[in-house]
């Protein structure tokens, strides 16, 4: 049976922690672990899935929920006070956290089995049950059709239909095997479809690494770009030495370090060993002989299901004027020697990003890749070992099967679940629950900036949260806004209660992070300060996201900062005062301008009008402007009564149209990524009743 681990380091030599794994959350089978009656509601809740996933595609992560092995007793059900919150309550893990599954977009898991199949450690580090979950999640997610969509709602779509495909192959099954023919199904779907050359780049980019489609065949990525200098617009940072940003010409981070070691592989036009399955992978996901394929025409050809982000004309001109011009030379004597050191830089970039990341790296999408390049420079070298103990971080379980997550979403949710249970005003009575809760967020917070960061293209983080735990070390301004505000709320409570406040430096610590990331419009990036000119989006090469290239201002990201500031100066009036002042009302200036014109925002992160506006409301409300004194909070509240259905409640899918049920997708990334926060369910109704129960008058009994 499947269980769920917390702080485990285990005994292996190449895994290590700054924060002696704190928030760190594994998936590990027990052939011993549960009773009979328990492994059957297990594989019950499976098999339900399956029978109804075509009708509710996210699951309901179960399997973390049967485990809940702390007794609800009397004296703590009674302490509760309500059910919801008793039940959120007892899922709170030992650390402090509450653990859910982020996940739902279906072209994570399958680079990973490439990885680990092309190391040849598949059967090292995934077992049988491995194996079965995995090839479970892709049975439970294929679209009646036989493709795989983006996301696990989505039509269904070449890139993500080839590499579940290969993956499943890659895992035992035959050409004509999976669960219902899901083989025989996927491979009619990607033949009817024109054939596997028409999946997007990313999915192009790994098919050349696999071996199963050619180099030549994929637009260049050549790693020289790490050796321009920073003048150039497209270079991924330009800054001055004296750490004062001018002209912040940067690429997207996400962006920067999925390219990064793509640009190495391309550099080194790296392909695995070409096994008999490799052959015979090749001649079942194309429709015409692997060997008659002319790959130079097959740069540009996208599948119209894959399509969402066009490449237009001038785009395809770049790409051509490098591929037929620039890279015969490069790879010629002696401007091959610029590109031998140029794959070098980009390696010591992996490297460095592997370090400052504990070999978590930045993401999943990030992670097989830097752990394959870690690989390919040296099979037995320390670098890729430490990279094997961290595949576990992302692995998550449920009725669904086993998938890759974005990352861990730790600090994310308990902020957020600090703040709907204090809403209830029970919280003297919570207070052992709101005690874990506080000590993971103290302990979470990034304590050091990763070392010459300028030189890596790295913003500050000292001081921040990050999405999922410390030892990750990408600040996120929103992340670092909620959580300062629950450190600010329960260090006004009795520490004998909830435990000692945060110091005040390092909430100091804190406040500049934010700070760092407020554009001259007023609003707040997520990652890493904006600055590079829009028309960079033009040159987008991923065709299936949207605005990935350069980091953006959000709605939400500015809302959590005022909150959480506005909070701040009341507390620390001393601090910083004038700039806190004044970067408040510039972000709900940024708040006001950024309206549309029904009175909605729109939510990046969320879906999505209804979830944007209540986040630019409670900012406007942080900076004073409410519904008597502010034009915009008026026109956000008839938006609201406007678009609320007869029930009473709200309702808005990803496609903004349509029936909300409680189990659809719920987040969003890169406008047309949707992916599944399980614990969304629990939070946002349990802060909802507080809320409603504390502003609305009751009839008394008394």
């Amino acid at each position: 049976m499947w269980k769920i681990k917390f702080g485990s380091g285990g005994e292996d030599p190449y895994l290590y922690s700054t924060n002696n794994f704190l928030g760190r959350q594994i998936f590990e089978f027990d052939e011993k672990a549960g009773t009979h009656e328990e492994r059957a509601q297990v594989e019950e809740a499976r098999h339900n899935f399956y029978k109804n996933r075509y009708n509710v595609t996210p699951c309901s992560d179960l399997i973390c929920r049967f485990q809940d092995d702390e007794e609800i007793t009397y004296e703590k059900a009674d302490a509760a006070m309500r059910r919801s919150i008793n039940f959120w309550s007892a899922l709170q893990s030992p650390h402090g956290h509450w653990p859910a599954q982020n996940a739902g977009v279906m072209f994570y898991i399958p680079p990973l089995v490439f990885c680990m199949y092309i190391c040849g450690h598949l059967d090292k580090v995934f077992n049988k049950h491995h194996k079965r979950e995995m090839l479970w999640y892709m049975y439970c997610h294929q679209n009646e059709d036989g493709g795989w969509g983006l996301h696990i709602q989505g039509p269904s779509m070449m890139m993500c239909t080839v590499l579940n495909y290969l993956a499943m192959r890659i895992l035992g099954e035959s050409a004509d095997g999976g669960l219902d023919n899901a083989c025989s199904k996927a491979q009619k779907w990607i033949h009817d479809h024109g054939g596997a050359v028409g999946s997007g780049s990313w999915g192009k980019t790994w098919m050349a690494i696999l071996g199963v489609y050619e180099w030549d065949g994929c637009n260049p990525m050549p790693p020289e770009f790490w050796f321009y200098p920073s003048i150039v617009p497209l270079h991924p940072c330009k800054y001055s030495t004296n750490l004062l940003y001018f002209f912040l010409t940067k690429m997207f981070c996400y962006c920067r370090l999925t390219f990064m070691p793509m640009s190495y592989f391309y550099g080194r036009k790296f392909v695995s060993e070409i096994t008999p399955l490799i052959k015979q992978l090749r001649e079942e996901i194309h429709i015409i002989p692997y060997k008659d394929i002319k790959w130079s025409k097959m740069r540009h050809v996208c599948a119209k299901e894959d399509n969402y982000y066009p490449h237009g004309k001038v785009q395809r001109l770049l790409w051509d004027c490098v591929y037929y011009l620039a890279e015969p030379i490069i790879n010629t004597w002696p401007f091959n020697k610029i590109r031998e050191k140029a794959v070098q830089r980009a390696m010591e970039h992996i490297h460095y990003e592997d370090e400052n990341s504990r070999y978590i790296t930045i993401g999943c999408v990030e992670k097989p890749l830097m752990m394959l390049a870690c690989w390919v420079e040296d099979p037995d070298g320390e670098y890729f070992k430490k990279h094997i103990p961290r595949v576990d971080d992302y692995l998550w379980v449920a009725e669904d099967g086993l998938t890759m997550q974005s990352f861990g979403s730790q600090t994310w949710d308990c902020s957020l679940t600090v703040q709907a249970l204090f809403a209830g005003n029970i919280n003297k009575e919570i207070a052992a629950v709101l005690k874990k809760a506080h000590e993971f967020l103290k302990m979470s917070q990034v304590r050091e900036n990763p070392p010459n960061h300028l030189d890596h293209f790295r913003h500050i983080s000292k001081g921040a949260w990050t999405f999922s735990d410390r030892d990750h070390g990408w600040q996120v301004s929103d992340c670092t806004a909620e959580a300062l505000k629950c450190c600010l709320l329960l260090g006004m409570m009795r520490s004998e209660l909830v435990g000692e406040p945060m110091k005040a430096e390092n909430m100091y610590d804190a406040v500049n992070v934010i700070m760092s990331l407020q554009s001259p419009n007023g609003g707040v990036s997520a990652w890493e300060p904006t600055g590079a000119p829009k028309w960079l989006e033009f040159l987008n090469p991923v065709e299936f996201l949207e605005d990935l290239v350069i980091e953006y201002e959000y709605i939400e990201c500015t809302s959590s900062s005022i909150q959480a500031l506005n909070l701040f100066r009341k507390s620390h009036p001393g601090h910083r005062e004038k700039e806190v002042d004044k970067f408040i009302t510039n972000a709900a200036n940024y708040l006001e301008d950024t309206q549309m014109a029904d009175g909605s925002w729109y939510g990046n992160w969320g879906i999505c009008f209804v979830y944007g506006t209540w986040f630019a409301i409670r900012g406007l409300e942080g900076a004073g402007r409410h519904y008597n004194n502010c034009e915009a909070v008026r026109r956000g509240v008839e938006f609201l009564l406007e678009t609320q259905r007869e029930d009473g409640g709200w309702a808005e899918s990803y496609t903004s149209y349509g029936d909300f049920p409680q189990q659809e997708l719920m987040g969003v990334f890169m406008r047309n990524c949707m992916s599944h926060y399980a614990a969304y369910r629990n939070i946002f109704p349990n802060w909802a009743l507080a809320e409603y129960r504390n502003l609305v008058p009751f009839p008394s009994t008394n």
